[in-house]
């Protein structure tokens, strides 16, 4: 893995609905998030209070879309990095920008497909994660 040195990190840089739904459909997150529905991705991005981006010239490599209290824990909703721009070591500093500006640790949930990446960035598993179902609470 390199560093990409070409990469601008930003937090609290608006993106659009537009340019994030690409963004999921251009990494493995797209298939789990609701991308034909703009008007939940528009929701999502708005009750998001912290989404830190990398951008590579205008095109939107990554981001991490979080929601903190600033005090104790930043949840990580959705960490996404362009297939093409994976391995390059954006994924990894994106969490590190959630770090620096959340204040406080990260929690969050892998997809299936990433639950091997996190190891690698140091991160710990926890072992008493719990969702509902789609049944709810019964």
């Amino acid at each position: 893995m390199r560093v990409d040195q070409t990469i601008t990190y930003r937090t609290g840089f608006p993106v659009s609905v537009e340019q994030y739904i690409d963004l999921l459909n251009s990494s493995t997150l797209g298939e789990r998030r609701p991308v034909g529905e703009p008007d939940r991705i528009t929701s999502m991005l708005r009750n998001s209070n912290l989404i830190v981006t990398a951008w590579d010239g205008d095109v939107l490599a990554g981001a991490a879309r979080c929601m903190s209290d600033f005090a104790h824990m930043t949840y990580c909703a959705d960490l996404a990095v362009r297939e093409d721009h994976q391995h390059r070591g954006i994924g990894k500093q994106l969490l590190r920008e959630v770090l620096r500006a959340g204040g406080c640790r990260i929690v969050l949930l892998a997809a299936p497909k990433a639950v091997g990446y996190y190891p690698k960035t140091g991160m710990e598993l926890h072992p008493s994660a719990w969702i509902t179902t789609d049944k709810g609470i019964i």
